[in-house]
């Protein structure tokens, strides 16, 4: 502090920007809002304590819908410069995303309306957070939500036998699946290691500027 007005460190002033230059903040409110609200109308009206596993999975995906216009800052070129650690700070963001999402649900299993399995949470916002990951660096992070969103909808309405089915369906599979599992890891992993590598695709810079 100097002169009485309060002064902020450089990289903790460059963090805020960060944020606030690709809305995290009203992303975050959006999120906890709909999952609040999921939450609230489960504790009302639904007869069980534990949320049925569509309405576990869809808002998984949703929550993750909402965080996906965030892969991407408004300048393209910026994000492309040498002094700055893009890789590590993208990796950083969707491992914080997938934080965010864990904390959220999980915590419901202390309330009276629970989303759970632990294990289905954590398999779908995984999975589902690296194919938008995926999704960003291929169409752009406005429309990276797009196929995680359909293919949840799709999987959790119509999971399908088999190992073949489990892998095409895998979203809407069974927390105990080993071929979701394996599916969901794979598409975890190989987002991460894409999106932080490539970043959002440039395109989407492109149409910016049209």
């Amino acid at each position: 502090m100097s002169g009485g007005a309060w002064t902020f460190r450089p990289d903790v002033a460059a963090a805020l920007l960060y944020l606030r230059s690709r809305h995290v903040p009203l992303t975050l409110a959006a999120a906890l809002g709909g999952a609040a609200t999921v939450w609230a109308l489960c504790l009302v009206f639904a007869e069980d304590r534990d949320a049925t596993p569509l309405v576990v999975v869809m808002t998984v995906a949703l929550m993750v819908a909402v965080f996906a216009p965030t892969l991407a800052g408004p300048d393209e070129n910026l994000e492309r410069t040498a002094s700055v650690r893009w890789p590590w700070r993208r990796a950083a963001h969707l491992l914080a995303g997938l934080l965010v999402v864990l904390v959220v649900l999980l915590a419901t299993r202390y309330t009276g309306a629970r989303f759970g399995p632990a294990a289905l949470v954590v398999r779908d916002a995984a999975g589902l957070l690296g194919l938008t990951a995926l999704c960003a660096a291929v169409l752009g992070a406005g429309r990276s939500w797009f196929v995680p969103l359909g293919w949840t909808g799709v999987a959790a309405l119509y999971p399908q036998p088999g190992t073949a089915g489990a892998i095409a369906t895998w979203p809407g599979q069974p927390p105990g699946s080993t071929a979701a599992a394996l599916t969901a890891a794979v598409l975890a992993l190989g987002g991460l290691i894409v999106y932080s590598l490539a970043g959002p695709s440039r395109r989407e810079a492109t149409e910016h500027l049209a």
